[in-house]
């Protein structure tokens, strides 16, 4: 679920125009579900009021539209088992959420004391979205963060290392709401997982210093990290644990031991293997996947690299 600017940019700088039929139905299920209101012509917020517990998740049209099976934001499945409220930040376009309609948004929600009704607050957002997710989540006390692969700005004059994103450098990231490793600073906990063999990623992480800091390493998952923490589970549980205040970073480790059933990040694992040209280590990697399902037949690709590495050793050792 790595939201697209962690993936690269559009051709286009707009994702969604404002008489979008989609947005306007997504509309009618938001005001279903609490109210929907939109803001300015690049982004919405949706509110679902439910319970005590709040996950604020910063989304993208497009990764909703790619990813979501029932083209629905996904703090709404992610609260649904749970009852619980949910606000979801809606980015039309690859905006970074710079826009002084969201920074009135959020002052406004400070002036109403929303932030206060709740129990526990917990801001969610991957990529562009992790960015938001950190630099927003200064309105709401005693928060906890999860930002999975999140930039520490994008202002050229603190973050010039990283030049994926040229559109983002059009963006205002002087004004308000701005350089994320400050707008943490009195969260409870601000979780952040990454690939560290992601230069720029591991970069923005090391900007987040402090004691409440976290860095969870997510080696060889890459640009997928955000879609395959969803897909394994991970993303839910970990929510869970931050909305009882019990989520720590030996608990982000266990859970990622779901990787250890995912087949994407093993066939990650494998063609790593076999680029270093390490037959046994290529054999270990095939025997472990090929004897945790049922049959042969449902890891044809560990079968056949298991065939060529026994080859391999064969031929070095005759």
């Amino acid at each position: 679920m790595q939201d697209d600017p962690s993936a690269g940019e559009t051709t286009t700088d707009s994702i969604i125009t404002p008489d979008d039929p989609w947005l306007a139905e997504l509309e009618e299920l938001g005001d279903a579900r609490g109210y929907f209101e939109r803001l300015g012509n690049e982004h919405s917020a949706i509110l679902t009021d439910e319970g005590r517990t709040l996950l604020v998740t910063f989304e993208t049209v497009r990764d909703i539209r790619d990813n979501s099976p029932l083209q629905e934001p996904q703090g709404w499945r992610l609260v649904r088992q749970n009852g619980w409220s949910n606000l979801c930040l809606l980015a039309h376009t690859d905006s970074w959420f710079r826009d002084p309609a969201v920074y009135g948004y959020f002052d406004r929600l400070i002036e109403d004391g929303f932030f206060e009704e709740f129990d526990k607050v917990v801001f969610l957002g991957a990529g562009m979205c992790g960015y938001a997710a950190a630099a927003f989540s200064v309105v709401a006390p005693e928060v906890t963060v999860i930002a999975i692969q999140p930039q520490a700005t994008m202002d050229p004059a603190q973050a010039g290392f990283d030049t994926r994103f040229p559109k983002a450098r059009h963006r205002d990231f002087t004004d308000r709401y701005t350089y994320a490793p400050d707008m943490v600073e009195m969260a409870r906990d601000v979780f952040l997982l990454f690939d560290p063999a992601i230069t720029e990623d591991t970069a923005h992480a090391a900007m987040f210093q402090g004691d409440h800091i976290h860095h969870i390493s997510c080696r060889h998952f890459g640009d997928m990290l955000a879609r395959a923490l969803c897909d394994m589970g991970v993303t839910p549980d970990l929510i869970t644990q931050a909305a009882k205040d019990a989520l720590t970073p030996r608990n982000c480790h266990r859970a990622l031991r779901q990787r250890r059933r995912y087949r994407p990040y093993l066939r990650n694992l494998l063609a790593l293997a076999e680029a270093r040209g390490g037959p046994l280590l290529v054999k270990q990697l095939a025997m472990f996947v090929l004897s945790s399902v049922a049959s042969h037949k449902h890891a044809p690709r560990f079968q056949r690299a298991l065939l060529r590495a026994e080859r391999a050793l064969a031929q070095g050792s005759s």
